[in-house]
């Protein structure tokens, strides 16, 4: 008895896990489309998000700097994190839709994990009028995003250089 107790032990203990720590290693949302709630609005603040399954991606920008467009060249704008805009990454308990931050009142599920706000960074975003001169085109890059959990760990393997883009009615 002692032979097969004292092998399937140490198995159980090798092959054993914490479901008490969450690692996150990698935060990659290059390959997902970002999203707002309604039309965005140049002067103002805007809520940008994306979504990959259980984990999304938020940008607050801050107000008014979609607000920068010139119809015959393109401009740039800068926005620090998380001074000026905030860009936070949450994890959830099971997958996640475009409906969790739309609805007046979000849905009960999922419920958020994680929650980890970026401590540094820059929001770069190019603007430029659309062909037909009816639209801006923000392009939303990130770059230096410095992700550091309560416990201090720091996600370095960031994935989320290119935002996205976005467009906003030319007013006349």
């Amino acid at each position: 008895m002692r032979k097969f107790f004292c092998p399937a032990l140490l198995m159980s203990v090798l092959l054993s896990c914490s479901d008490g720590d969450l690692q996150i290693e990698t935060i990659d949302f290059d390959s997902v489309t970002a999203q707002s709630c309604g039309s965005l609005q140049a002067d103002s603040g805007n809520v940008l998000f994306k979504l990959n399954e259980d984990e999304a991606l938020i940008l607050e920008l801050e107000s008014g700097i979609l607000n920068k467009g010139k119809l015959d060249e393109t401009v740039t704008s800068t926005s620090a994190v998380p001074s000026k805009s905030k860009l936070t990454y949450r994890f959830f308990s099971e997958k996640v839709t475009s409906n969790y931050f739309c609805d007046d009142i979000p849905p009960a599920t999922p419920s958020v994990v994680d929650e980890i706000a970026a401590e540094d960074g820059t929001v770069t975003i190019e603007t430029k009028a659309d062909a037909d001169g009816t639209n801006y085109v923000h392009t939303i890059r990130l770059s230096d995003i410095s992700f550091v959990r309560a416990n201090g760990e720091r996600i370095t393997n960031l994935t989320i250089n290119e935002f996205g883009e976005v467009t906003t009615a030319i007013s006349n």
